[in-house]
């Protein structure tokens, strides 16, 4: 089945990514395309910050628990809690999230279709001139759909941009973008499973618990975050051959959760490193999972991807307004301008500090400190670098120094 329809922008991808692309291009009254598969939810802690909330208006009853603290565990068993201080952070239920943002884009004009994207084949294959492309040159993107008996039927659609927000091992980033085969990966599981009461045991409806123990994750962390009459309780890891249901199963042990209802299991890997290149320098463009921006260390994505969807629209708009091939890769350069010093502090905090249950016991410690405390959630709760406080830096740099000496014992 062809749809006679040109569209401006066929966004793959139904994800916070793809969806906020949607929603902005046709906001902007560009015909928009927006292709998701049906009945998959990303395992994901579910975690977004008050500056999420504010930029992409998330309404209030979407926020299914707000945190105010995170309990840290370390290797030994040691718990070292770092309240929010004034504020909290918002927990969603990514299936219901997702198709709220998907449904939010289709109210503003974005068309909804659901199949599987396949391939992007093109009637001109000359390069652009220039940097420069003809405007009435077409992409075909080809999927396949299944209605509700069963059969599958080919579908295709013609657009001059594609915008790729498949996720994690982006179909269209492999085809298209070169590099995207090389993106690292963690792979994530977690177990949605009943809430207990709060209180309950060790379970408090307000606090997120992060376990850094090897028999857990070698390589990363275990969470136990509540989402209101559910908690997710997942891990992660890039090594190969880890039993990730072994060691989710001892996690809920640990956070006495053993004996809960498990209502589903899901697992799929995350990119931990934002690719060098988002764009074929012709008509695609990539966002979220499919362009690796997930914070390394802490595995934080929605704000990310719904950040970079934004980006990329606004670098189709650029695109579809001048035919300039160039306004592409704007949306990596400004994402790594807003972001990408974060991204990689965290990238040398993982690397190290999570390499050993040794480094990761001095780790915890450290997150003891107040002055750790207030900056960390102060940069992740509104995705900003503080530096009006330069002694509580210069602080925590010999902090941080006497530790990595081993001057200073584990508390």
């Amino acid at each position: 089945m062809n749809e006679s329809q040109i569209y401006d922008v066929v966004v793959v991808g139904g994800g916070p990514s793809g969806a906020v692309a949607a929603s902005d291009l046709a906001r902007q009254g560009h015909k928009v395309m927006l292709l998701d598969r049906a009945g998959r939810i990303k395992p994901c802690g579910g975690a977004i910050p008050p500056a999420c909330i504010d930029e992409f208006a998330i309404p209030d009853e979407l926020i299914v628990a707000k945190i105010t603290c995170a309990r840290m565990v370390s290797p030994g068993g040691k718990e070292v809690d770092m309240p929010i201080s004034g504020g909290f952070v918002g927990m969603v239920d990514r299936a219901t999230f997702d198709e709220y943002l998907r449904e939010r884009a289709a109210a503003t004009g974005a068309t909804r279709r659901t199949g599987m994207f396949s391939r992007i084949t093109r009637g001109d294959d000359d390069k652009s001139v220039d940097n420069h492309v003809a405007l009435n040159k077409l992409a075909t993107v080809h999927y396949e759909s299944t209605d509700a008996h069963g059969v599958k039927t080919a579908s295709s659609v013609q657009t001059r941009l594609v915008i790729g927000a498949d996720g994690a091992a982006s179909v269209v980033a492999l085809q298209e973008v070169k590099g995207a085969d090389r993106a690292p990966y963690v792979y994530a599981y977690h177990e949605i499973v009943r809430a207990p009461k709060s209180g309950e045991g060790k379970f408090d409806a307000t606090r997120c618990d992060v376990y850094y123990q090897g028999p857990v994750s070698p390589d990363f962390y275990g969470w136990v975050f509540p989402h209101g009459d559910t908690v997710s309780v997942g891990m992660g890891t890039a090594q190969k051959g880890f039993s990730i249901r072994n060691a989710t199963g001892l996690l809920r042990d640990s956070a006495g959760l053993s004996g809960t209802e498990t209502i589903r299991r899901e697992g799929a890997p995350i990119p931990m490193k934002p690719l060098k290149s988002w764009d074929n320098g012709r008509d695609v463009v990539l966002a979220g999972d499919a362009a690796g921006v997930v914070a390394p260390a802490s595995g934080e994505g929605i704000y990310y991807a719904m950040y970079g969807g934004r980006l990329a629209a606004d670098a189709a708009h650029e695109f579809l307004a001048t035919g300039n091939v160039k306004a592409l890769a704007m949306a990596r350069k400004r994402f790594m301008k807003a972001h990408g010093r974060v991204f990689w502090i965290l990238g040398i905090m993982q690397k190290f500090w999570y390499s050993s249950d040794k480094r990761r016991e001095r780790f915890v410690s450290i997150c003891r400190d107040k002055d750790v405390q207030e900056l960390t959630w102060q940069a992740y709760m509104y995705k900003k670098l503080v530096r009006a406080k330069p002694m509580a830096h210069i602080r925590i740099f010999f902090k941080d120094l006497a530790h990595l000496t081993g001057l200073v014992k584990p508390s």
